[in-house]
């Protein structure tokens, strides 16, 4: 026994609504998919994570903390500086991050 309608018509217009609900899956699939291939792409080009960063203060110029590459207490106005650069600035008195602490890494104590 099935649990389909016996008559053409309605078994037509079952098939009908299910070949519309197929191909909107298979779009639906070809957009994930392109998205998912995007955001490998985006991975894969990123840039890799600075090993230092010296943070900016408000006025944009003025740094205010040193940080080590990757602390999730880096504002976004952090830009990335050579190990060099870095223990230079710890030096001129620029505040280590008290979180990752890039004097410690750096064998600059006070």
């Amino acid at each position: 026994m099935s649990d389909l309608p016996p008559d053409l018509p309605r078994l037509r217009t079952l098939r009908t609504w299910h070949a519309m609900w197929v191909r909107r899956l298979d779009e639906a699939i070809k957009v994930a998919e392109r998205r998912e291939a995007e955001r490998i792409r985006g991975e894969q080009a990123r840039p890799p994570v600075p090993d230092w960063l010296v943070e900016q203060g408000l006025d944009g110029r003025a740094p205010v903390y040193v940080h080590v590459g990757g602390c999730h207490m880096a504002g976004k106005r952090s830009r990335g500086v050579s190990r060099d650069q870095a223990r230079q600035a710890l030096y001129e008195q620029i505040d280590a991050c008290p979180h990752c602490r890039p004097d410690t890494e750096l064998g600059v104590l006070e």
